[in-house]
C-alpha cells in the first residue's frame, strides 16, 4: 500500500479494470451490432480500451499512436465512407445455420490462435524487461528508435492507415455506382388526353 496516497493500488486496479472493460465492451458492440455506425463506435471504444492497456504495459507512445491512428484516422475514414455510401442496401438473408457455422469456425480459430500465443508467451523465457530495453524516455530517443530499431513496425502502421483510407474510398465509391442499389425513378405522370 502506498503511504503517500492511501488508495493508489485500488485506483490503479480500477483503471486497469476500466481499460479491460472498455476493450471487451467495444469488441462486443462492434461484433454483435447489425448497424455499421454502431460497429464503428464499438471499434472506437475498443481502441480506447486497448490504448489504456498499452499504457499499463509501460508503452505510452504506443497508446497515443493507438488513439491517433485507429480512433482518429481509421474510424473517421470508415464513418466518412458510410456517409458517402448509398443508404439503400440490398437486404442480406442469412439462415441461422450459416450464422452458427461462421460463429463456430471463428471461435475455433480464435481459440487456436489464443492457445498458440499463450504457449509461446508462457513456455519461453523473456530476454529482458521493457524498461531495460529503452534507455531514455525522451522524444529524441523515441524518434531514433522509430527510425532505426522499430522502423518496420512504424511502416506497418502507416500501411494499415493507407489500407483503411483506400477501403473507405472503395466503400464510398461503390455505394454510389453499384448497379443494384439505385432507387428506381417513378414514371412520369401520363398526360391527360384531349
Amino acid at each position: 500500500m502506498n503511504a503517500a496516497f492511501p488508495f493508489a493500488d485500488w485506483l490503479v486496479l480500477a483503471a486497469f479494470a476500466l481499460a479491460v472493460g472498455l476493450t471487451l465492451a467495444g469488441a462486443l458492440i462492434a461484433v454483435l451490432t447489425s448497424r455499421i455506425i454502431r460497429g464503428v463506435a464499438g471499434l472506437m471504444i475498443c481502441c480506447v480500451g486497448l490504448a489504456g492497456l498499452y499504457y499499463f504495459l509501460n508503452s505510452p507512445f504506443l497508446a497515443l499512436m493507438e488513439i491517433l491512428i485507429y480512433v482518429g484516422a481509421v474510424c473517421v475514414a470508415i464513418v466518412f465512407a458510410v456517409m458517402m455510401a448509398e443508404p439503400d442496401e440490398q437486404p442480406f438473408h442469412a439462415t441461422r445455420k450459416s450464422h452458427l457455422a461462421w460463429g463456430a469456425a471463428s471461435t475455433v480459430i480464435a481459440l487456436l490462435l489464443g492457445g498458440a500465443l499463450a504457449y509461446v508467451a508462457l513456455s519461453r523465457p523473456w530476454p529482458a524487461r521493457p524498461e531495460t530495453l529503452v534507455r531514455g524516455r525522451s522524444g529524441a530517443t523515441i524518434g531514433v528508435a522509430l527510425l532505426t530499431t522499430y522502423s518496420l513496425a512504424f511502416e506497418a502502421i502507416s500501411l494499415v492507415l493507407l489500407v483503411a483510407i483506400l477501403g473507405a474510398l472503395v466503400l464510398a465509391r461503390g455505394g454510389r455506382t453499384a448497379p443494384g442499389l439505385a432507387t428506381p425513378t417513378p414514371p412520369p405522370p401520363a398526360a391527360a388526353e384531349r
